[in-house]
């Protein structure tokens, strides 16, 4: 059990409950699946008088989004769990040859634990090109999210399973914007922030 619990899941498996889950939230209460308007609910709960808050915090957050506060406390609770009784998975151990040659050529080796060391560490945020990649990198996830109406899990998931048009133009500015980075942005930001590039 523990070696079917910590290793990866064939794509037949894993991909078939991922589908079940947008049925399963519509058919019980309506439901749509999301993880980025936990955000706003997480403001909307700040016990200040409506006045102080702005018109897009003022709703019932209770009746609207305990339910996915609950569903993201569930993924961090389950992965501390895992994680503390199952260990650390070595996710460079699934990666590619190609994958990790091609991450190599960019200056990325650390390819243990849950993300590459050689970006997400503290040495890494004391460099400007180390700021730029995880700060403002992680600031414009966020804002593209919400400025988006969702994330990738709710509108690749939730948005296209019910056929939504806006999902559709949001599934390919997330992908579009994900190849820039990667074959373009990176291979220009990375060298800099690993190899003391100029």
């Amino acid at each position: 059990m523990r070696t079917l619990l910590s290793g990866p899941w064939p794509w037949y498996v894993a991909g078939p409950l991922i589908g079940l889950i947008v049925p399963l939230l519509l058919v019980v209460g309506g439901k749509l699946f999301g993880i980025s308007s936990n955000l706003r609910h997480l403001c909307a709960a700040v016990p200040l008088p409506d006045a102080a808050k702005p018109a897009f915090l003022r709703y019932n957050w209770r009746r609207n989004g305990a339910w996915n506060l609950v569903f993201a406390l569930g993924i961090v609770v389950g992965g501390w769990l895992a994680s503390a009784t199952l260990g650390v998975p070595d996710v460079g151990a699934h990666i590619s040859e190609a994958t990790r040659a091609d991450l190599g050529a960019l200056g990325i080796t650390s390819l243990s634990g849950y993300a590459p060391a050689d970006l997400f560490s503290w040495s890494s945020l004391s460099s400007p090109v180390g700021l730029v990649i995880v700060v403002v990198g992680g600031f414009l996830v966020g804002f593209g999210a919400r400025w988006a109406g969702g994330c990738t899990s709710g509108h690749a998931i939730s948005g296209l399973a019910s056929l939504q048009v806006p999902s559709l133009v949001a599934v390919i500015g997330f992908f579009a914007g994900g190849l820039l980075v990667t074959h373009v942005l990176y291979p220009v930001l990375l060298p800099r922030l690993l190899g003391g590039g100029s």
